[in-house]
């Protein structure tokens, strides 16, 4: 694969129940990185739903500040969609700040229909963008 065009972080479970080969299809230009909260049975999970042989993982912190951090981190110069159950002041400032290279979306489980459709929305600016 190619240089991805943006970075996607969640948990595994922010993947389940999606249509079939929605999340395959939305990380075709991206690279997705899973937060190992669920254990590893759930990132071995979607990485077989994703057909990859590797995935990524967001390494555990001792706090969730320096999760985000490392999030941050992560996410370099790219475009970041990150899934979380919530986010802390300074990751919504960051965000705020990056403008609209950053979705951030608000999720404990699986991702709904509406929130799909905002980030296929996202994807599909990036790409334009890049054209």
């Amino acid at each position: 694969m190619a240089e991805p065009r943006f970075r996607f972080v969640c948990t595994p479970s922010a993947l389940r129940g999606a249509p079939a080969g929605w999340a395959r299809e939305m990380l075709a230009e991206g690279e997705v990185a899973l937060l190992g909260d669920e254990g590893l049975e759930a990132i071995n999970a979607l990485a077989h739903e994703l057909d990859q042989a590797a995935i990524r993982v967001i390494r555990a912190e001792a706090t969730d500040q320096l999760r985000d951090r490392t999030v941050l981190s992560f996410a370099g110069s790219l475009p970041l969609i990150w899934v979380a159950s919530s986010f802390s002041t300074a990751a919504a400032e960051w965000a705020r700040d990056r403008g609209p290279m950053t979705l951030l979306s608000t999720s404990s489980g699986p991702l709904d229909d509406e929130e799909r459709r905002r980030i296929d929305r996202f994807v599909a600016i990036l790409g334009r963008q890049s054209e």
